[in-house]
C-alpha cells in the first residue's frame, strides 16, 4: 500500500498476536485507501500462502479473487450506487450468510462500503452482529467519518482514522513504486490531495481525466456565456445526479485554487495543469468573491446529497458564476 504504514503494522500485530477485533471501522475521506486496506487485511487473514504472518502473497488464488472482490467468502454489501441507501434487508441478507462457516477460507469477511450511506434500520440492524459476533467473521466497515454513523456502531469497532499522505510523499511512491514519470506523479499527486487511492485511480483510468478536463473546459466556457447558455447547459448537466455531483466536485477543486492564489498562499493547488487560468481568475475577482464563489459550491455539492431538484440548483448556481473571460481551455 501507499501511505497508512502505522494502520498496516497495527493489523499486523493483531494478526501476529491472534488479537483480531470482530470488527474494524475504516475512515477517511473518499480515495484515502480505506477499501484497499480492508481487502488487503482480508487477504492477509486468509491467504493460504502468506509470505509471512500478516503479508498475503497477493498471487494466489485466493488473494487475486480478493483482490477482485470476487471470493465466495468475501461479501461485499454496499448501496446500489454512490449517493444511495444501503437498505435494511441488504444487512439481513448479510447475516444469514455469516451464519454459516467459511466455504474455503480460514475467516469470512464481510465489507460494508461507503456505511454512512446505510438508513437507521440498516444500521440498527447490524448493531446484533456486532453485539454478538459469530466465530471466524471479520466485518469491516468503511466511512467518511465516525460521526456519520451511530455512535453505538462506533462503539463496537475498532476505529482507523485514514488521512492523506503528504504530497512529496505521494508522488515519490507514485514514481518509485507505480513506475510513473515523473510530471504524471507530481500531477496525479496533487489533483488527489494525497489520496494515495485516488491518486491510483486517475494515473489508470483515462476516462477519468478526460472527463475532468471536459468539466473544467465546461467550466471556463460558461463564465463567458450568456444566462440563456447557462440555463442550456444546467438542463443537460442535471439529467444525471451523479454525474452532476462529480463536475460539482471537479468545478470546487478549481475554486479552491483560484481562493488560494488570491489569497497569497503558500499550499500548493491542486489543478496544477490549469496554473494560469486559476491566476487569471484569481486576478481578475480577488479573495473576497473567490471564497464566496468556492462557499456557493460547497453549499451546491450538500443540497444536492439532500435531494433538492438538481435543475434548480444548477440553475441557481448560474446566476453566482462571474462572468470573466478565461484563457483557451486545457489540453
Amino acid at each position: 500500500m501507499l501511505g497508512h504504514e502505522w494502520a498496516v503494522d497495527l493489523l499486523r500485530t493483531h494478526i501476529l498476536r491472534q488479537e483480531l477485533r470482530h470488527a474494524y471501522l475504516l475512515c477517511g475521506a473518499k480515495g484515502v485507501g480505506r477499501r484497499t486496506l480492508a481487502l488487503r487485511l482480508a487477504q492477509a487473514v486468509n491467504c493460504p500462502q502468506p509470505l509471512e504472518p500478516g503479508e498475503p502473497c497477493r498471487t494466489c488464488r485466493i488473494c487475486r479473487q480478493i483482490e477482485r472482490m470476487q471470493q465466495a467468502d468475501l461479501l461485499v454489501v454496499q448501496a446500489e450506487k454512490e449517493g444511495g441507501v444501503l437498505k435494511v434487508d441488504q444487512v439481513r441478507e448479510l447475516q444469514n450468510s455469516l451464519a454459516l462457516s467459511p466455504y474455503e477460507t480460514s475467516y469470512k469477511v464481510a465489507l460494508l462500503l461507503r456505511f454512512e450511506e446505510a438508513h437507521p434500520s440498516a444500521m440498527n440492524a447490524l448493531l446484533k452482529t456486532l453485539e454478538e459476533p459469530a466465530p471466524r467473521v471479520i466485518l469491516l466497515l468503511t466511512t467518511d467519518s465516525p460521526e456519520s454513523l451511530l455512535p453505538t456502531i462506533v462503539s463496537r469497532c475498532e476505529v482507523l482514522r485514514l488521512r492523506p499522505m503528504p504530497i512529496e510523499a505521494l508522488e515519490a511512491g507514485l514514481r518509485d513504486d507505480h513506475g510513473l514519470e515523473e510530471q504524471g506523479a507530481r500531477l496525479f499527486a496533487h489533483l488527489s490531495g494525497g489520496r494515495p487511492g485516488l491518486a491510483l485511480r486517475l494515473s489508470r483510468d483515462g476516462g477519468l481525466m478526460a472527463g475532468r478536463v471536459e468539466s473544467l473546459n465546461e467550466l471556463a466556457r460558461l463564465m463567458s456565456c450568456s444566462l440563456s447558455e447557462r440555463f442550456k447547459s444546467a438542463e443537460r448537466l442535471s439529467k444525471d445526479k451523479e454525474k452532476l455531483r462529480n463536475v460539482l466536485e471537479l468545478w470546487l477543486s478549481f475554486w479552491r485554487d483560484v481562493t488560494l492564489s488570491a489569497a497569497g498562499a503558500q499550499a500548493p493547488v491542486a489543478n496544477l495543469d490549469w496554473q494560469a487560468p486559476i491566476a487569471q481568475a484569481a486576478s481578475a475577482l480577488g479573495l473576497a468573491r473567490s471564497a464566496e464563489m468556492t462557499r456557493q459550491i460547497e453549499r451546491s455539492v450538500r443540497l444536492l446529497d439532500r435531494n433538492v431538484n438538481p435543475r434548480l440548483l444548477v440553475e441557481a448556481l448560474m446566476f453566482d458564476l462571474p462572468r470573466i473571460s478565461l484563457e483557451a481551455a486545457q489540453a
